[in-house]
C-alpha cells in the first residue's frame, strides 16, 4: 500500500495538460505524477524539469537517456524506475539485444566507448557514497562535451529524486511496467518488491 494514495487523472487540469508528454514516454500517466499532484507546483515542476532533461540537444539518444536513468535506478535499487525506464527505453528504440546486455555494457560489443563512458557515470553518480572519481570524470569528458556531459548528470540526477520519491512512497507500478519488468528484468532478479 502507498504511503499516500495518487488522485486521479483530471484532478488538476494544468497537470494533466503538462502530463501528455508521459503518453509518449510510456503511453501512461505514472502514479507518481499523480501522487505529486496533491501539490499541483510540485507536479508542474517536476514534469518541466523531466521535459528539459529529457530534451535531445547534444548526440545523446532518448534510449540512451533512458539506459542512462536504467542503470542510476538499478544501482539505487528503485524497482519502480527501473521498470519505468526500461520501457521507456524500448519505446525509445532500444532492441532487445540492448536490453539483454545492459548488465554486461562494460564487455558488450552492442555499446560505444562514449556509451560506457556515461554508463560508468551513471552507476558512480548514482552510488552512495558517490563514486566519481577523476578517472571516470577523464573518461567522460574523452567522449562528451560539457554540454552533453549537463545532460547526462541531468538524467542521473532525475532519477536520483524519482528513486527516492518513489521507493519512499511504495508508489504502485502500473501494469504496462510491471509487464515488462517482469518479462525484461526478472531473470536478473527484478521484483515488484513494495510497488504492487
Amino acid at each position: 500500500m502507498p504511503l499516500v494514495a495518487p488522485l486521479e487523472k483530471g484532478t488538476s487540469a494544468e497537470v494533466d495538460g503538462l502530463a501528455t508528454f508521459f503518453n509518449e514516454t510510456l503511453g501512461f500517466t505514472p502514479n507518481s505524477v499523480l501522487t505529486m499532484q496533491r501539490r499541483p507546483e510540485i507536479a508542474s515542476a517536476f514534469i518541466n524539469l523531466n521535459k528539459a532533461v529529457m530534451a535531445n540537444r547534444g548526440r545523446i539518444t532518448s534510449e540512451q537517456k533512458r539506459l542512462i536513468g536504467y542503470l542510476a535506478s538499478m544501482t539505487a535499487g528503485c524497482r519502480y524506475c527501473e521498470a519505468h525506464t526500461v520501457l521507456a527505453a524500448e519505446r525509445y528504440g532500444a532492441t532487445q539485444e540492448r536490453l539483454d546486455a545492459i548488465w554486461d555494457y562494460r564487455d558488450s560489443p552492442l555499446f560505444t566507448e562514449a556509451e560506457r563512458a556515461a554508463f560508468d557515470f551513471a552507476v558512480a553518480a548514482a552510488s552512495v557514497p558517490n563514486a566519481v572519481d577523476e578517472a571516470i570524470a577523464a573518461k567522460l569528458r574523452a567522449h562528451w562535451d560539457e554540454g552533453e556531459i549537463v545532460e547526462i548528470l541531468g538524467v542521473i540526477a532525475l532519477f536520483g529524486f524519482l528513486n527516492r520519491w518513489n521507493d519512499s512512497m511504495g508508489t504502485v507500478l502500473e501494469e504496462g511496467a510491471a509487464e515488462i519488468g517482469g518479462r525484461q528484468l526478472s531473470r536478473k532478479g527484478w521484483t515488484r518488491g513494495k510497488h504492487v
